[in-house]
């Protein structure tokens, strides 16, 4: 389970975020939606502990790790996996490479358990094939999907996605979705943030909607869908544009 109590955050005296409170079950699915600007990658720092709130509790599976030490925080960070926004893979290394890099940064030398975990992750991610491959011979779907296999090689609990199809065409922005639904699948708590309110409905069990370092509203979708704020009403606009056109023409061809 992933718990922010009350945090706020400030940045050079900017408040990036204020009295945020908001609950993760463990195997759940929560999605930060909000414009640009709104705080949503904050909190996945936060809960990474690489910013420390100046006020509230972050609690990772009942542990409060708000006041932690660099050396405590590191047993917290080897049960959680991000896949950051640019992918972040290193370019020198191949993607077997990268998918092995922080099982062995946690002290794992067998070569043989190394290299059986890496193929299950490559496979699980559809990149048979890839191993010797650098980050420059991939396209963008496929460095996305390695840096997915990195984050998830040593079976974290917790996976964290920092707009995991920003950059990607529509076609490879689906097949990203639909892997971040099968990672969930396989009971891992997910957490992502995105400003495509198409990707936060399909992917949500819980929704989050952020504005300005706040939360504006978290609810499941259905409910937001019916949110008389303003702010979500306007996100949701031409999502619910879309589905009344879809409807009208269902009802017209039936």
């Amino acid at each position: 389970m992933v718990e922010l109590k009350n945090v706020s955050f400030k940045l050079e005296e900017k408040q990036i975020l204020e009295n945020i409170s908001m609950q993760v079950d463990e195997g759940g699915t929560e999605i930060i939606l909000g414009p640009s600007g709104a705080g949503k990658s904050s909190i996945l720092k936060v809960i990474l502990r690489l910013w420390k709130p100046q006020n509230g509790k972050v609690i990772i599976n009942g542990e409060d790790i708000s006041n932690y030490s660099e050396h405590q925080l590191l047993q917290i960070r080897q049960k959680m996996g991000i896949v950051f926004q640019g992918n972040a893979l290193f370019d020198s290394l191949t993607v077997a490479e990268n998918t092995a890099y922080f099982l062995r940064e946690q002290g794992i030398k067998d070569e043989e358990i190394i290299n059986k975990q890496v193929e299950k992750t490559l496979n699980f991610v559809n990149m048979n094939g890839t191993n010797n491959l650098y980050p420059s011979q991939l396209s963008g779907g496929m460095k996305k999907r390695a840096a997915i296999a990195r984050a998830m090689a040593f079976d974290p609990q917790i996976l964290l996605f920092d707009e995991p199809t920003g950059d990607l065409d529509p076609i490879n922005a689906k097949a990203i979705d639909e892997l971040i639904k099968k990672v969930n699948a396989q009971g891992t708590t997910v957490i992502a943030v995105t400003h495509f309110v198409h990707e936060a409905i399909f992917l949500a069990d819980k929704l989050t909607v952020m504005n300005e370092g706040k939360i504006i509203e978290s609810n499941v979708v259905r409910q937001l869908l019916n949110s008389k704020n303003e702010l979500i009403q306007n996100f949701f606009y031409e999502y619910k544009y879309e589905l009344n056109i879809k409807n009208k023409y269902t009802e017209n061809i039936g």
